[in-house]
C-alpha cells in the first residue's frame, strides 16, 4: 500500500498537520492520570496464555479503561522487526497483539493502529510474524512504516547524545500509545525490551548505532513515554538475538509484565531473563536521568500466577 492510499484509508490529513508541529511536542501521548492513581506500579503475571495473562494483569490495574477512553485513537507498537515465525520469539506474540487490540476496542477506541519500522523486509515481517493477520482479525489497522516520508523531525534539546529524531507520524496523530515489546537477547545491548522497542518508532536509527546506542535509547525514552508498557515474555529468545537462529534459542516462560514506567518494566524483565538490570547500560542510564525507577523493592508490585 502506498502512502497516499494509506492516508485515504487510514487516519487522514490530521496527521500531516500534527506532524508539522513535531518538534514542539513533548510526551504527546501521555496517560490521563498519574501513576499514583493506579493500584500498582508493576503487575507480573505467569502461567497462562497471552490473552488470559493480559486480562488478569489489566484487571489488577483497574482495566484498560484507565488508559483508553471512548472515541480515542490508539497506537499499539509491538516488535515486528524480523521475518520469523512466532515460535522463534523474534517478534511480539501475535496472540498478545490481538488481545491488546480487542481490549482497546472494547473500551471504546475508535481506531487502533499497529506499525513497526522493521529490520527485514517489512511485508514479509508483517506477514510471517503472524501480526498482520492478528491485527486485522482483531479489528485493528496495520500501518506501513518502510519509507522516510512517514517520519517527521522532532527535537530533544535535553538529550545527551540524541538531540533530534525522525519519528513516525502515527505518534502525532493518535491519542494513546501502548508499547508491546518482546523480551529477548540482543547482541548489541544484551537485551531488547520496552525502551529499545521504541527504536522501531524512528527512521534514523542508524545514527543511534553510530553514536552511543545506549544513551540514545535513554534519551528517546525521556522524550517519548508510552501510556502503558506490556512486555511479552511467553516465548523468550535467550541467545542469538535479536533475530535468533532457530527454536533452540527459545525457552517458554509464559510470563507477562505490565507497567506505565519503561524503566521499571525493563528492570523486572531483565531480572526475569536472569541479567542484573544495571548490566544493561540503557536501563541504568534512564534511571540515572530520572526517566523511571529501578528500585523494585520500593514499588507496589502485584504478582499473579494462573
Amino acid at each position: 500500500m502506498d502512502r497516499r492510499t494509506f492516508f485515504r484509508k487510514g487516519f487522514g490529513a490530521s496527521i500531516v498537520v500534527g506532524a508539522a508541529l513535531a518538534g514542539r511536542y513533548d510526551n504527546l501521548l501521555s496517560a490521563s492520570f498519574t501513576a499514583d492513581e493506579l493500584p500498582f506500579d508493576l503487575v507480573a503475571v505467569k502461567g497462562g496464555e497471552p490473552d488470559v495473562m493480559l486480562a488478569k494483569g489489566m484487571k489488577a490495574l483497574g482495566g484498560i479503561g484507565k488508559f483508553v477512553r471512548k472515541g480515542q485513537k490508539v497506537l499499539v507498537k509491538p516488535n515486528i522487526g524480523w521475518d520469523v515465525s512466532p515460535e522463534r520469539a523474534g517478534n511480539t506474540n501475535p496472540k498478545l497483539v490481538t488481545a491488546v487490540i480487542r481490549q482497546c476496542l472494547d473500551a471504546g477506541a475508535s481506531e487502533v493502529f499497529v506499525f513497526d519500522h522493521t529490520c527485514d523486509n517489512w511485508q514479509r515481517c508483517y506477514k510471517n510474524s503472524g501480526i498482520e493477520s492478528a491485527v486485522k482479525d482483531a479489528g485493528g489497522k496495520i500501518a506501513p512504516a518502510h519509507t522516510e516520508g512517514y517520519y517527521h523531525e522532532a527535537s530533544i534539546p535535553w538529550g545527551k547524545s540524541l538531540t533530534k529524531v525522525k519519528e513516525h507520524e502515527l505518534l502525532l496523530g493518535t491519542d494513546v500509545f501502548i508499547n508491546v515489546p518482546i523480551l529477548k537477547s540482543h547482541g548489541g545491548t544484551r537485551l531488547t525490551i520496552a525502551m529499545k522497542n521504541q527504536m522501531g518508532n524512528v527512521w534514523d536509527r542508524g545514527t543511534w548505532h553510530r553514536t552511543d546506542l545506549h544513551q540514545c535509547i535513554a534519551d528517546y525514552a525521556g522524550y517519548r513515554k508510552p501510556a502503558l508498557n506490556i512486555v511479552d515474555a511467553y516465548y523468550v529468545m535467550k541467545q542469538n538475538g535479536p533475530r535468533g537462529v532457530s527454536v533452540e534459542d527459545v525457552v517458554t516462560m509464559k510470563s507477562l509484565l505490565i507497567s506505565t514506567d519503561m524503566v521499571t518494566v525493563d528492570t523486572a524483565a531483565a531480572k526475569l531473563f536472569g541479567i542484573e538490570p544495571a548490566d544493561v547500560r540503557h536501563i541504568q542510564l534512564a534511571a540515572d536521568q530520572k526517566i523511571g525507577r529501578m528500585d523494585l523493592e520500593n514499588l507496589r508490585i502485584e504478582r499473579i500466577t494462573i
